[in-house]
């Protein structure tokens, strides 16, 4: 058991089908709306792709912690000091949820972290790129929190329980991180011509990232359609771009500022939005581990890790001595 209370399940055997009358059942719980529960019987391939997703989610969670936590010294200010270091400790309780959740799936934190720092388990692709200024931090605390919303609240109603849960928590933080993020948005967008300046230079690096973030589109999507039979996605990749696009790029034009992309635009009668051509060869190559700071971002992560081994010893063994190795 971990601390939540749920008993680990051990993975069904890779390669053998499964139950058809079994699988038949599964089904059906998820087509009347109930939650699978770590307990219940579940197929090889709906736990695998569970433990994927969840475990993306949280890798996210804590990589997304780096750059805006290398800010907090640097806010313009103590208001916005503090409000980073909250929303920087939220982000890092968001991924231990995610964790546990992943856990009853009966894949180890260790071995999840373990798959992060190899490279062998992804994360988000905006979290590669340089906070030069802080205005991409506001980018990142408006933008980039309100696309992982429209993400995070679709998903907390699918079918798995325990990662419901967890998202229902998170989304209620994630809300007031992207009211903070907002007000500092707003701050620069009416502000000096030279902070406009600054934060409609952000806007330009960071649009495509956040086009990406979605993942790529649904004709190229290798995933979305059994997750989304099984309501682990509750929809599609273009669904959710053109959801955050229709929420928010209205919010930043009333301000008065851009999108690098001229061809950015809704068609009003099927209602969705057409942007350009987004470089999808740039977000695979992000996702693969060759970003602008795939490199520096695993780094850092190695370091609070070999850190932190002493921490973690010392928990699981109280009786033994240990020497702090930065003391």
């Amino acid at each position: 058991m971990y601390g939540g209370g749920y008993v680990f399940c051990e993975p069904d055997v890779h390669g053998q089908p499964d139950d058809p009358e079994r699988l038949a059942e599964f089904e059906a719980r998820i087509d009347r709306g109930e939650k699978i529960e770590p307990q219940d019987w579940m197929p090889y391939e709906y736990r695998r792709q569970l433990i994927r997703l969840i475990e993306q989610h949280a890798h996210s969670e804590i990589m997304g912690a780096l750059p805006e936590g290398a800010w907090i010294t640097r806010a313009p200010g103590f208001k916005r000091k503090l409000a980073l270091i909250a929303k920087v400790q939220d982000e890092v309780g968001h991924a231990q949820l995610l964790y546990s959740a992943a856990e009853t799936l009966g894949k180890s934190r260790a071995d999840m972290v373990n798959d992060l720092l190899s490279g062998k388990s992804k994360y988000s692709n905006v979290f590669n790129y340089p906070a030069k200024t802080w205005a991409d931090v506001t980018v990142i605390g408006f933008l980039i929190d309100a696309a992982a919303i429209v993400n995070q609240v679709a998903n907390s109603k699918g079918s798995y329980g325990p990662y419901c849960r967890a998202l229902e928590r998170i989304c209620y933080e994630e809300s007031f991180h992207l009211k903070q993020g907002y007000d500092a948005f707003v701050a620069l967008a009416t502000g000096t011509k030279r902070q406009r300046e600054m934060l409609q230079d952000a806007i330009n690096r960071w649009y495509r990232p956040i086009i990406h973030f979605f993942g790529p589109p649904d004709n190229e999507s290798v995933h979305s359609k059994q997750l989304m039979r099984w309501k682990v996605k509750m929809a599609s990749n273009d669904e959710m771009r053109n959801q955050f696009l229709d929420a928010y790029v209205p919010k930043v034009l009333e301000l008065g500022l851009t999108f690098p992309d001229p061809e950015l635009r809704k068609d009003p009668q099927t209602g969705r939005w057409h942007y350009g051509d987004p470089d999808w060869a740039e977000f695979y190559r992000v996702i693969n581990g060759d970003g602008p700071c795939n490199a520096e971002r695993l780094s850092a992560r190695r370091l609070a890790e070999e850190n932190g081994r002493w921490i973690r010893q010392a928990i699981m063994n109280p009786q033994q001595k240990f020497t702090i190795p930065f003391a």
